[in-house]
């Protein structure tokens, strides 16, 4: 039923990335709540969070390389964090972040059409 066929692995690293890194922001966001882990709820989902997340990293990593894999995902965990903190406080980041965060995606880009070149 399932073709585990190049292409899907390369589907499935996505996809293990995807929740890698939604993951981690879930407990980063979680580990200001936590109040230095005297709270036991957030306390709970920053580390559950963190163990998914790195164990779905290290899943990508096995077909992955690790600089584009480390750079995908920290970039996106920055980016997605600057979005929620801009939803939560119902504000624009200033021209700094928002063009640091630019910069991040354009270096993720970059990496990723340099590797791409390299293996082939």
């Amino acid at each position: 039923m399932f073709d585990l066929t190049l292409s899907n692995y390369f589907i499935m690293d996505k996809i293990y990335l995807a929740v890698a890194i939604i993951s981690e922001v879930i407990a980063t966001i979680s580990l200001k709540s936590s109040s230095g882990f005297t709270k036991i709820t957030p306390s709970i989902i920053v580390v559950l969070g963190y163990v998914i997340a790195f164990y779905f990293l290290s899943l990508v990593l096995k077909t992955m390389d690790s600089a584009t894999a480390y750079a995908i995902w920290s970039g996106m965990g920055i980016m997605l964090l600057v979005v929620y903190v801009s939803i939560m406080n119902r504000q624009l980041p200033d021209i700094a972040t928002i063009m640091g965060v630019v910069l991040i995606i354009g270096g993720i880009f970059i990496l990723n059409i340099s590797t791409k070149e390299t293996l082939h």
